[in-house]
């Protein structure tokens, strides 16, 4: 299962206030690193989930289209061709 954006973003907020607030060096660096680290996995998920909503944009533009397309030939199917 992979994060969401919203956390990897909420946790390089929290890794960047660690490092402003820390008074060791060792400490402002890890934490430093963590937030960089949690800033790529938030632009990772971010496009995940931008592509996530295309292909529901896609699939559901898709099954509006097959639909149409049955209708379609439901409307052009006749057991009466004279009545029409």
């Amino acid at each position: 299962m992979y994060p969401s954006s919203t956390l990897c973003r909420t946790q390089e907020e929290i890794h960047r206030e660690r490092a402003a607030a820390a008074t060791l060096d060792n400490v402002r660096a890890v934490a430093t690193r963590a937030a960089a680290a949690w800033g790529q996995e938030a632009a990772a998920a971010e496009k995940r989930e931008a592509r996530g909503l295309r292909t529901r944009a896609i699939a559901e533009l898709m099954a509006v289209q097959k639909l149409e397309a049955a209708a379609d030939a439901e409307r052009q199917f006749s057991e009466n061709p004279d009545r029409e």
